[in-house]
């Protein structure tokens, strides 16, 4: 959760009355404030490791078993837009990718295991759809009505995806015209799980926006600017879409999150579920080697001047780093792709 560090206590406890939060609101402009940031001093934005970060195992599951992602396409949606963000889901588990790939990049995230020893499984695979273009719940959502239309998916009476709460992972994606409640003011995407009260499942879940029309210079950066700050040149996007483009790295740091912390109660650091740090919360705005405050780190820059950290399948991404916890430091493709 996002917001200014002398309203945290007020803004959590404000919203723990109301249901509890989603665990994690995340954006990628690297100089905006995270609450729990203090936590850690300024720690957390650096590459290289930190006596300071202690991110601990609460005993809790994580996911070992085949992943099954199921998109929720909110709204209108291009068939252009859709194949990049499926093709970057496919490319989690790709074998054959070119270095630095995706899979790579979840190599460091298979490192985490649960109280067996079991690691996180490095199956993650597209699963069922459901496309709900005729905005069910209208263009403005609030965090429950969120579930309330996950609710909607896992019911239809026609073609309703599958109820899988062990290793079902629901992604709500809101097309650039649904705005969704703490959008870019706090958050570019989260995640939590389902309310049987509402849903009638615990369900995994994590929804991500399209800032292209709302805040692409927070949300979508590099690829966009923030207006506030004059001479500061957008990087051109990867796949042609700076909302989309903007959207890959949220839903890489969101699964990643659900991977190792689905309930809550597995690989966090700080004294407090309601508001944890979690393996990319540590790493963020961190894309290449040398990345900590506001820069970003080594990133690659293709013939066509696009820039990009690592390769899928067909396509290139930029995907945040994520924290390492055998090496105390943030990693991304390079040190674990082979």
């Amino acid at each position: 959760m996002r917001c200014v560090l002398v309203l945290l206590s007020l803004t959590v406890t404000t919203v723990f009355v109301v249901f509890p939060p989603p665990v994690i609101g995340w954006r990628p402009w690297p100089h905006q404030t995270n609450g729990s940031d203090q936590t850690f001093g300024g720690s957390k934005k650096y590459e290289g490791s930190s006596d300071l970060v202690h991110l601990r195992y609460h005993m809790g599951p994580v996911l070992t078993t085949n992943i099954t992602v199921h998109p929720i396409w909110y709204g209108t949606w291009q068939k252009s837009q859709k194949k990049v963000i499926r093709e970057f889901i496919n490319s989690i588990s790709a074998v054959g990718s070119k270095r630095p790939s995706v899979s790579g990049w979840w190599r460091t995230v298979q490192l985490y295991t649960d109280q067996t020893g079991s690691n996180i499984t490095g199956t993650v695979r597209l699963g069922e759809e459901k496309n709900d273009r005729f905005y069910s719940h209208g263009k403005s959502l609030t965090r429950l009505s969120i579930q309330s239309v996950i609710k909607s998916a896992v019911t239809a009476r026609s073609r309703p995806l599958p109820v899988n709460p062990k290793s079902g992972l629901y992604l709500l994606l809101t097309s650039a015209d649904v705005y969704v409640q703490d959008f870019c003011g706090q958050v570019c995407g989260f995640h939590y799980f389902t309310f049987p009260s509402i849903v009638g499942f615990t369900l995994p879940y994590a929804w991500v926006g399209n800032s292209a029309k709302y805040c692409p210079g927070v949300c979508a950066y590099p690829f966009a600017v923030p207006e506030y700050i004059p001479g500061l040149t957008a990087l051109k996007s990867p796949n042609g879409d700076v909302g989309v483009d903007g959207m890959i790295s949220v839903i890489g740091h969101e699964i990643a999150e659900l991977a190792t912390n689905p309930l809550v109660n597995a690989w966090y650091a700080g004294p407090d579920p309601v508001a944890p740090v979690e393996i990319a919360d540590l790493c963020e705005g961190i894309y290449g080697t040398g990345g900590g405050g506001s820069y970003t780190g080594q990133m690659l820059n293709d013939h066509d001047g696009a820039t990009y950290n690592m390769h899928g399948i067909r396509r290139r991404y930029l995907v945040q780093w994520v924290w390492n916890h055998m090496v105390n430091y943030c990693t991304g493709p390079n040190a674990l792709d082979h």
